[in-house]
């Protein structure tokens, strides 16, 4: 027999020969009858095709798929079930019933909140409590005063919050994921703090007022949009209300505009708030993502994107800020715009910031997380050195501050300071338009800024 016949025969498969072998072992005394003749024999090509259909039976998968699903538990650890629990739980806390709601151009989502429900009502020193009226507004304050509109992207298509609500940018699960922790969501970085240089890869370049006793401050901010390069920095320009030892007591209160890729899942620029009275350890938060911060008017979004921009060598957009001690219940109202109260910090929440604050600071920051072993290409401002001045450099100007009178008064002592003036700088000056202002920020990374 040729060795193609004697292959062939491996693979003859007879189910008469198995039905009788079969047999066979049930009944060991039965006579042995091989009868070879009744087999048929399958091609060598048919042979190799029932092999491979017997190795892809479903025997194997049965198998593999008890595998799989082992594997599945350690991709998802028990730990990560945890977390999405504390997720949803804040999610919960945070993202309030609404009675409408608002998409944004943008993709927010505004929820138009009752206004005795909103977070700060959640902080044990506000539970009970209502928001208050205005107080009165510091002497000096032009109402008058000719001004850009204040928008933002979610009010363009003519929707609005109803009388006794207030628009809350809605927190969605992908803004907590990007955060370090869900504890940690919507707070800045521990830090050690100092107002004389960078900490922690945040640089700034600022002025400042120190000295003197100041119950408020005023400014508008131009208004940019930044290039931040990765998730984990952010570019801002804003205005602080600063008390206490550049320590753990420190108070600040904080507003303006940030790109904050992490905290809002974009590159936009957003009108922000923030708090802290323990220099940024445990207490305080961007906007309403925590307790604190009352809010009253039901026309602007703190989180919310703003528009229209500043355009390079066109035209310019900036924000009047103004923040002040009410003479009266000592809280510290926001304002935004041409004469639009935002709401205020209830006094209570602060130690230091009690009374006054003992700085002032106009001005830029950024997080320099050196992310490539070198400095950040994340921009300040318009992300041009403020030697190119008006329509290419970022300003911020009429800056002033509230005295114990309750007046605005023009700055005295007024400083400038920037870390590293090779990757971000800083120009002061006064005019009879503009008054006090700056201008401010840079590219960073550059042949000068390694």
């Amino acid at each position: 027999m040729g060795i193609e016949r004697r292959e062939e025969a491996r693979f003859c498969f007879c189910l008469f020969c198995l039905r009788f072998d079969h047999i066979r072992r049930r009944r060991r005394r039965q006579q042995r009858t091989v009868i070879s003749s009744s087999c048929f024999k399958i091609p060598p090509i048919i042979s190799v095709f029932v092999f491979m259909l017997l190795m892809s039976s479903p025997v194997f998968p049965a198998t593999s798929a008890k595998k799989i699903r082992r594997d599945h538990h350690v991709f998802r650890p028990q730990e990560e079930t945890n977390k999405m629990k504390l997720v949803k739980a804040h999610l919960m806390k945070i993202n309030k019933p609404f009675v409408k709601s608002i998409q944004s151009p943008d993709g927010d989502t505004i929820d138009c909140v009752l206004r005795h429900h909103q977070p700060a009502f959640d902080h044990p020193k506000l539970k009970g409590t209502k928001p208050l009226d205005p107080p009165e507004r510091p002497d000096g304050h032009d109402e008058g005063e000719i001004s850009s509109e204040n928008h933002q992207l979610w009010s363009l298509s003519g929707e609005s919050c109803p009388e006794g609500t207030i628009p809350i940018r809605r927190t969605s699960e992908q803004d907590i994921l990007r955060a370090n922790s869900v504890k940690k969501f919507g707070q800045k970085i521990v830090r050690p703090v100092r107002r004389d240089t960078s900490s922690y890869g945040h640089e700034h370049a600022v002025g400042y007022v120190s000295g003197n006793k100041y119950y408020g401050a005023k400014a508008s901010i131009n208004v940019w949009a930044p290039r931040v390069t990765n998730r984990y920095e952010f570019s801002l320009s804003q205005m602080w209300l600063i008390s206490g030892s550049f320590g753990h007591d420190l108070n600040t209160i904080e507003a303006g505009w940030q790109v904050s890729p992490e905290l809002y899942g974009d590159n936009r620029p957003r009108f922000f708030t923030y708090w802290t009275n323990d220099a940024y350890q445990t207490t305080g938060c961007y906007n309403l993502l925590c307790s604190g911060f009352v809010q009253t008017n039901n026309r602007v979004a703190i989180g919310a994107a703003i528009s229209p921009l500043s355009v390079y060598n066109g035209g310019q957009f900036d924000i009047s800020l103004m923040i002040w001690k009410d003479p009266k219940h000592g809280n510290w109202w926001l304002e935004f715009g041409s004469g639009t109260l935002v709401g205020y910090w209830p006094a209570s929440l602060f130690s230091h910031l009690r009374d006054h604050a003992s700085m002032i600071q106009f001005g830029g920051e950024i997080v320099n997380s050196r992310s490539w072993g070198s400095h950040t290409s994340t921009q300040m401002g318009s992300g041009h050195f403020s030697g190119q001045g008006f329509g290419k450099a970022s300003y911020i100007r009429n800056m002033q501050v509230v005295d114990w009178g309750n007046s605005l008064i023009p700055l005295s002592n007024f400083k400038i300071l920037a870390d590293h003036p090779n990757c971000y700088d800083i120009k002061g000056g006064a005019n009879r338009v503009w008054g006090n202002y700056i201008y401010y920020g840079g590219p960073g990374k550059n042949p000068r800024c390694p």
